[in-house]
């Protein structure tokens, strides 16, 4: 490594270390091999072992090339998916066996050896979808966040591998009309359990689903789809087995060193104020947006950046800030299309502002939303006047960070039930509110995410050992809400209204935000020339005739209701075009519906003034 590069590793400021450290396959002096790189400072007598010297601790002895703790060997005649690792004595005076923390691919659990592999060279056809790349400010983004392992397994009960994958999941998102998918971490990790969230390999994609090519041609073939792909990333933690980073070369070179070592999962914590590992997480978050071509890079446990163990009583981590404002500066120099987009459920100030005054992130996940109309949507219908409060409240933070709206994979594991099981009501209720909680999350500015299997309603929590239940969509009550997500995805993607400029207070307004008598909502999102309406009623009661306030007379065509035969429902829908009189449309609300109007262009009559007291006729 040139002395310049060193130095940014060290300082902190390198984000593409994994062209230099690790195992890169070279030609020197006609001959093909292997150099491999290794940072240990601490470490002395280091050997590469593997299966292409028996393991033998003396055949392959590493130079120290920079007095900084930089190693170094040139190996002939290897081959991709050799298996190996570093043999070194380390800071304590004892030898250790260790995984070559830049390694490219790994051996599957219980294997614990880093594997050989040469990720240049592969073939990309996707230069028309990254021209037209953005991170989509002004533009719809309904999220699909998957498990890879789960979402479908072979009929062999082994998992899918990247190629099979795709062979489903693409039709599978073009026809749900999603417009991104969101993996769940796919670097290396021994237990299946953590879900990608304690990894010992942060450069090593998953070896359960196959190699770096397969993995890229997967995202390769969605953007040929016009498919967006997202990667999760957790640089908080990772696993704490002897073999891999924890205690590396005898010294704390990942993790701190004082009582914030241990994390709250019984992980260790990385100790983000160390300049060199800032680099390894910067550039291994890089490697995925550079040599994988990901759109986005969504980070887990922000909190728990911002503040030790999470926890505000424990005050900010100012080395820990320092790190995530330099990361999403130097993503966003070096990729300005690509998102960065923060998992934080603290109310630190300006998450999505400007480095300067913020920390840089392009989106915030809204889990205050998301806490709060779960809470409200579990609630019997009688008791929901009094906590009317925890949909309204949503609007009035709502321009302090660029929202993202999540129903994620947390809320549907560890006994909290799935979306369909926090509805309150018997089996049609439940149906008749997720319903309406769907097209809720589609009507409220912010992007969207959904966890898969919110998308046909599965009563069964996530269990990352087996395939979604796949089954269920045979039923009609199922495979309605899939009809549900599918023309929410496409109505949302059709109207302006619905994303565009959804951070400029001037879009939104309230039309109902009061009546928490009826538990009735409704509010417009204006842009340009078009002009949407939501109307949601909380409630099992039906009107055959509720006024709703409109701000401008005309004529009104219904352009969604769910309480349609086609998603469950009861076909109470309005149907007709709706004329508004005196500032008002009178609409037909069905029991938990939920409809979306749309001001006819060439009807448009006038600006009505003033509103007037909310008309209903109940039945």
């Amino acid at each position: 490594m040139a002395f310049g590069l060193l130095y940014d590793y060290l300082m902190g400021q390198s984000i593409d270390a994994f062209n230099y450290f690790g195992a890169h396959f070279e030609t020197r002096d006609n001959v093909n091999g292997v150099v491999f790189r290794l940072y240990a400072p601490m470490a002395s007598d280091v050997s590469v072992i593997g299966d292409f010297n028996d393991w033998n601790v003396y055949s392959h002895k590493m130079n120290k090339i920079d007095d900084c703790g930089v190693w170094e060997i040139f190996i002939p005649g290897l081959s991709n998916y050799q298996a190996y690792k570093f043999h070194f004595k380390n800071a304590k005076g004892a030898y250790v066996d260790k995984i070559d923390p830049y390694a490219f691919f790994s051996e599957v659990a219980p294997g614990t050896c880093s594997r050989l592999f040469d990720i240049k060279n592969f073939i990309w056809h996707d230069e028309e979808f990254l021209k037209k790349r953005t991170r989509n400010f002004d533009s719809p983004m309904s999220i699909y966040e998957m498990h890879a392992g789960s979402w479908l397994k072979s009929h062999a009960g082994r998992f899918s591998s990247y190629e099979e994958l795709a062979d489903e999941l693409i039709p599978y998102i073009q026809g749900m009309g999603f417009t991104h998918v969101e993996f769940m971490p796919i670097m290396m990790h021994p237990f299946l359990g953590s879900w990608g969230y304690q990894a010992t390999g942060f450069y090593s994609v998953d070896p359960r689903y196959g190699n770096p090519h397969q993995l890229m041609s997967l995202i390769d073939r969605l953007h040929q789809a016009g498919i967006g792909v997202i990667i999760d990333f957790a640089p908080v933690h990772f696993a704490n087995d002897e073999w891999a980073l924890k205690d590396y070369d005898g010294t704390t070179l990942f993790e701190y060193s004082n009582e914030y070592r241990v994390s709250p999962w019984g992980s260790y914590q990385f100790d983000l104020g160390k300049d060199p590992l800032r680099s390894f997480l910067m550039s291994a978050i890089n490697f995925y947006v550079d040599v994988f071509h990901a759109d986005g890079i969504r980070i887990d446990a922000v909190s728990n950046i911002i503040f030790y163990n999470g926890d505000k009583r424990n005050g900010t981590n100012d080395g820990a800030i320092e790190f995530i404002k330099r990361l999403n500066g130097k993503m966003h120099i070096a990729h300005d299309s690509v998102m960065m987009i923060a998992e934080d459920s603290s109310d630190f100030p300006g998450v999505t502002k400007d480095t300067s005054i913020g920390l840089g992130f392009d989106y915030k996940w809204d889990l205050g939303w998301m806490n709060d109309t779960l809470k409200y949507y579990s609630l019997d219908p009688v008791y929901k006047k009094y906590e009317h409060n925890k949909l309204t409240f949503s609007m009035a933070y709502f321009y302090s960070d660029n929202f993202l709206l999540p129903f994620s994979h947390d809320e549907v594991v560890h006994g909290k039930g799935t979306l369909l099981n926090k509805m309150w009501g018997d089996y049609y209720q439940k149906f008749a509110l997720l319903r309406n909680l769907i097209a809720y999350q589609f009507a409220h500015p912010g992007k969207k995410l959904n966890f898969m299997g919110n998308e046909f309603g599965s009563f069964d929590e996530w269990n990352e050992n087996k395939s979604l239940p796949w089954e269920l969509k045979q039923f009609p009550a199922h495979d309605s809400i899939s009809r549900l997500y599918h023309d929410l995805n496409l109505i949302y993607r059709a109207h302006k209204a619905m994303y565009f400029q959804e951070h400029n207070p001037a879009i939104f307004k309230w039309l109902i935000v009061d009546n928490s008598t009826d538990s009735v909502f409704a509010f417009t999102r204006r842009i340009e020339e078009e002009t949407l309406i939501f109307v949601f009623n909380m409630t099992p009661n039906f009107y055959s005739g509720f006024g709703i306030p409109v701000e401008k007379e005309g004529e009104y065509e219904e352009i969604f209701n769910s309480d349609k035969d086609i998603y469950g429902g009861a076909n109470q829908y309005n149907g007709a075009t709706l004329g508004s009189y005196a500032g008002y449309i009178t609409i037909k609300l069905a029991s938990f519906g939920a409809m979306i109007f749309k001001l006819k262009q060439n009807e448009v009559v006038e600006e009505v003034e003033e509103k007037k007291t909310t008309k209903k006729t109940k039945k």
